[in-house]
């Protein structure tokens, strides 16, 4: 029997990609799921899987939704945050509203989901928060200003919420991956290489993910980062 049979955990981004081939594997492996996306019952997973539509964007009406979720999930006792949106550019190229956007998905939503569930977690002295971080956590590159900012602070936050929370047997760790052929890329110009050594699969996170989940209580691993063999950025070709 797998050490995640009967845990219930929260995961972001559940619809596709890492969010949801982690969610898929966690119910595989015994695990109930609540799937939060805005299209959460589109990830066409069965068993014990609990959609819940949520734009996490609207940090606002995020409080009051996390606690109406709450009432309806009392068991979630991990947190997957897969969530998160890629804009890039040069900075004088983003408004004020669009840097927003990638704050309040990025961070902030992340943060709000942390402050709301780990007071429970402390409590019950037993929870584990896995955060999907980025490769633009650990180096700034060009065009990724925004993006960078809101995956560095990420970091920060983890490390700090790690040392928060260790003495009450919560863990708290980061996966930084690097570029993963997902719908991530499906709005951008650019993309990773189509060759099995040009990038990650969703499936290496989500295996990245579980092993964290699945190392013994007393174990706790910081960080994780994952790349591909080979670096390649591919920019699309533009349509006609």
């Amino acid at each position: 029997m797998s050490v995640l049979t009967g845990r219930t955990l929260l995961v972001t981004g559940a619809s596709s990609g890492i969010g949801r081939e982690t969610a898929r594997r966690l119910l595989a492996a015994g695990a109930a799921v609540v799937g939060v996306a805005r299209r959460a019952e589109q990830a066409g997973l069965e068993g014990h899987y609990h959609p819940v539509a949520l734009d996490l964007a609207e940090t606002e009406a995020l409080p009051g939704r996390l606690e109406a979720l709450s009432r309806r999930f009392p068991a979630i006792d991990g947190l997957v945050l897969g969530a998160g949106v890629g804009d890039f550019g040069a900075l004088e190229q983003f408004s004020p509203a669009r840097i927003r956007r990638l704050v309040e998905v990025n961070l902030v939503s992340c943060l709000y989901l942390c402050r709301h569930f780990v007071p429970r977690f402390k409590q019950c002295r037993q929870g584990d928060i896995v955060v999907i971080g980025s490769e633009a956590a650990l180096r700034g590159g060009r065009y990724g200003a925004v993006y960078s900012a809101t995956k560095f602070a990420l970091r920060g936050f983890v490390q700090a919420l790690r040392h928060e929370c260790a003495s009450r047997g919560v863990r708290v760790a980061i996966v930084n991956p690097g570029m993963t052929a997902t719908p991530f890329y499906d709005r951008l110009h650019f993309e990773p290489g189509p060759e099995a050594g040009q990038h990650l699969t969703a499936a290496d996170v989500a295996d990245a993910v579980l092993w964290l989940l699945q190392t013994r209580d007393g174990c706790l691993v910081d960080e994780i980062n994952l790349s591909p063999r080979v670096h390649v950025v591919r920019r699309k070709k533009e349509d006609g």
